[in-house]
């Protein structure tokens, strides 16, 4: 099987926009689903609302995969699984090491949709001495001094960090020494990487956040619908006939007492 380091995705080179493949992934989750439910084909619009995207933006999409479907038919669900994966290189053994092993990095390790989407935890590793040795995930964590030797070890191409941020950059920097040119950041800390390393940033607090804005508009869009409703003071209206016809004789019409 082909590792990691040596085999990198042609996304880039191909020149499919970063936009593009950051859908790429929703649209994945969303035909895997549809395959375990052995759906054989489906169309742009289906897909689409499975994914959270509208139909053109997902041809656009696939069209820089070279992927048009059939008129009136669909797209072929398992193609497209193999298509989309190849192109984000799942169908490759990314070798990944976890570094900070608290109660996130042991979550992470024992998380077991890694393996099935091309991701393997090679490796744990922890600044404690006491943790060293320790099993977790049926993977002994090994101490940070070791770092670049487990990188080297175990061809690791992407690392997670889950350390505190004051340890983040640290890290980061010694992974990028070690020769990892990925890494996704779970510290709440911006990292400072060169050319050629790619960083993705996962912070929980920034996403709750976010979340607790939408939840005070919707509090203050229902506060503000209960406040225009209709007012109890207001003099009673009833209702009159006017002057107008319609089709089955006088048309009523609401006027103020």
């Amino acid at each position: 099987m082909a590792t990691g380091r040596n085999h990198r995705p042609a996304t880039r080179s191909r020149g499919i926009p970063e936009a593009t493949v950051a859908r790429l992934p929703l649209y994945l989750r969303a035909l895997t689903a549809l395959s375990e439910r052995s759906v054989p084909t489906v169309s742009s619009e289906e897909l689409a609302a499975a994914a959270g995207v509208n139909s053109a933006k997902l041809r656009k999409d696939f069209s820089y995969l070279g992927s048009y479907g059939t008129r009136g038919v669909g797209y072929d669900v398992e193609y497209l699984v193999y298509q989309i994966s190849r192109e984000l290189g799942l169908t490759q053994d990314w070798p990944v090491a976890i570094v900070g092993i608290g109660n996130l990095g042991a979550a992470l390790a024992n998380y077991g949709g890694f393996a099935s989407r091309g991701f393997r935890v090679a490796a744990l590793i922890d600044a404690d001495p006491a943790m060293a040795g320790t099993p977790v995930a049926g993977i002994p964590v090994q101490h940070a001094d070791d770092l670049d030797r487990i990188i080297s070890e175990n061809g690791v191409s992407i690392g997670v960090i889950t350390t505190p941020p004051g340890a983040a950059q640290q890290v980061c920097d010694r992974l990028v020494a070690a020769g990892v040119t990925s890494i996704l950041n779970f510290a709440p800390t911006v990292l400072s990487v060169p050319d050629g390393v790619d960083v993705r940033k996962v912070d929980l607090s920034i996403e709750l956040q976010i979340l607790a804005f939408h939840e005070q508009r919707k509090a203050g869009e229902e506060a503000a619908s209960a406040d225009s409703g209709p007012d109890p003071a207001a003099p009673p209206v009833r209702a009159t006939t006017s002057g107008r016809k319609g089709p089955d004789g006088d048309m009523p019409a609401v006027m103020p007492a």
